[in-house]
């Protein structure tokens, strides 16, 4: 896609920022966008509790992922409810061997799975819920992706209404992320909040049919200052 293209593109989406976002449809477009935009992640999905201690799976990007989420709450082991219910963060590297899921682990190998990360967020303390991020290969997430996966997180929160316990101003002032630089400049140029602005990019992504990272790209090399 060519710059121009990319800024024709914006202009046409750019009349959407006014509407108000679905809670369940930017939830949606945070999972697809993980998936699309981490390198090593393949599929992802949300999972919710309630304060009746019940738990549900959200907008899962494929039936791989929404299998593996009700597998572990089949099962009463995995990252994701550990993330869901105990720790900020679960990361397994490779699921066929790791001790501490013996029984899921296997299972969630045999539908192509190797390696997970779940990040928790919460509302209150009996309500939470972790954004999982699956790779069909073995120790391939990385710090850079997680740091990638932590905002996604985030922006899950905040998408759901709970946002006392997200940082959404962090996702565009880490300089080490092109997405997150690519949000501050929509933020900057159509005067929204980080929320919106990161669903502008994702619309665009969807609309052009090319990966999200490549947009955000494109607009922070075409915003870059000229050389002296």
């Amino acid at each position: 896609m060519e710059i121009s293209q990319l800024f024709e593109a914006m202009e046409k989406v750019a009349a959407s920022l006014r509407f108000p976002l679905d809670g369940v449809d930017a939830v949606r477009m945070i999972t697809w966008s993980a998936a699309d935009t981490i390198p090593s992640i393949d599929h992802a999905s949300v999972s919710l509790t309630t304060r009746t201690g019940e738990i549900q799976t959200l907008a899962p990007t494929d039936a791989i992922a929404a299998r593996a989420d009700v597998l572990q709450y089949e099962l009463h082991q995995g990252p994701c409810l550990d993330a869901a219910i105990e720790e900020p963060i679960v990361q397994v590297n490779d699921l066929r061997d790791d001790p501490r899921w013996p029984v899921f682990g296997p299972k969630a190998a045999d539908l192509g799975l190797r390696a997970q990360v779940a990040f928790q967020f919460r509302a209150d303390p009996h309500v939470r819920g972790a954004l999982n991020l699956y790779a069909n290969q073995p120790h391939s997430i990385g710090q850079d992706d997680r740091l990638l996966g932590l905002m996604f997180a985030n922006l899950a929160a905040v998408a759901l209404g709970w946002s006392r316990h997200a940082t959404s101003p962090a996702i565009v002032l880490d300089p080490r992320e092109e997405i997150g630089r690519a949000v501050g400049i929509v933020m900057e140029r159509y005067q929204v909040d980080p929320e919106r602005a990161f669903a502008f990019l994702v619309r665009i992504s969807q609309s052009e049919n090319i990966k999200l990272r490549e947009v955000a790209a494109k607009l922070v090399a075409d915003t870059a200052p000229e050389p002296n």
